[in-house]
């Protein structure tokens, strides 16, 4: 099979292609013909990191295709299932940026029916990251669904990113009013088309006051993706018992924030990162993503907000570059045919 691979980090040019053979599935292992690979930042960070714990790696985290070999002792799942995949690559070598891989059984997640391998491969880490960002909050819901978060509002910092776009469409199918912050007016059409009530344009001095003719009482629950740029606007901003949820380093390694204002609204400071939070986060994540596929809340594409740009198996290198330059949208890797 085709497989990118890299045996040292470095820039994207220490990937290649690569002939590499079909593994077997092992107890609790099944194994998915990768039909979309999804590319997140993290992928590129860690092909770039200090180093590798394996002799040889095949990227990427997030993926979808079809089950064709499954491993003892796993149930719910059979050979010919749909599925959306996560976590491919963590603390394993074998991620989605080829044409067969084999990863734990928990992390395949079967499609409902109707759901394209565009919208599948696109889950993963920014629609995880964004579900565990809503419900950390000290009054819950731990859970979302349908009326979870009526009567809350959820401010969304960069509501045009892979996370921004999957929170705002969460929130909305929870029952949350929406404000995304957004640079520029191409970014605030896309937040706009994943469901945002209220757009807010940066920078702007008068942005705290923005955000506060639209919340009154304070925003309830914020995803932010620059802490660094944020934190004095998010306590201004945040209601009493709200909570701050942060995924990213946009903008600097370091924060400092308000302590006074942010301890006299009981400010909650989360921080977010799908790889530590736990297996109890994401099988409440993977349920409750599952649920709002089914209600046909999270799909993609530059009409719905997320614009797709694709690539070969053979331009992995090139998708990570995009990646990392910062390409507005969700990066997406044809490996293969739906129907081969």
């Amino acid at each position: 099979m085709k497989s990118i691979v890299y045996s040292d980090t470095g820039d994207s040019s220490v990937l290649s292609l690569a002939e590499r053979s079909i593994a077997e599935p092992g107890p609790g292992e099944v194994r998915v013909r990768v039909t979309v690979s999804g590319v997140n930042p993290t992928d590129w960070k860690a092909r770039a990191g200090a180093g590798i714990a394996f002799d040889e790696v095949v990227p990427n985290q997030d993926g979808a295709g079809i089950i064709d070999a499954v491993g003892e002792g796993v149930s719910g799942l059979g050979v010919g299932d749909r599925v959306w995949i996560f976590l491919a690559a963590h603390e394993r070598p074998t991620g989605t940026a080829q044409e067969y891989t084999v990863l734990p059984a928990d992390r395949a997640v079967p499609l409902p029916e109707g759901i394209g391998f565009d919208v599948a491969a696109s889950l993963g880490v920014p629609a995880m990251t964004a579900h565990r960002a809503l419900t950390v909050h000290e009054f819950g819901p731990v859970r979302l669904a349908p009326g979870s978060l009526d009567g809350r509002s959820v401010l969304v910092q960069g509501g045009a990113g892979a996370v921004g776009h999957a929170a705002i469409q969460l929130a909305v199918w929870a029952g949350a009013t929406v404000i995304a912050t957004v640079s520029s007016d191409a970014k605030a059409e896309l937040a706009r088309a994943a469901g945002a009530h209220h757009i807010v344009r940066y920078p702007d001095p008068a942005e705290a006051d923005r955000i506060r003719e639209i919340a009154p009482d304070g925003v309830d629950h914020i995803v932010e993706v620059s802490p660094a740029q944020n934190a004095a606007l998010d306590v201004e901003v945040i209601a009493n018992h709200g909570s701050i949820a942060y995924y990213a380093n946009n903008n600097g390694e370091e924060f400092t924030a308000p302590i006074v204002a942010s301890f006299a609204k009981n400010v909650r400071w989360q921080g977010v990162l799908v790889y530590t939070e736990g297996e109890a986060a994401h099988q409440a994540a993977v349920k409750d993503i599952t649920e709002a596929l089914r209600d046909g809340a999270l799909p993609v594409g530059e009409e719905a907000g997320l614009p797709l740009t694709w690539f070969s198996l053979e331009e992995t290198a090139a998708a990570h570059d995009a990646v990392e330059s910062g390409v507005t949208g969700k990066v997406l890797i044809r490996v293969a045919d739906e129907a081969a």
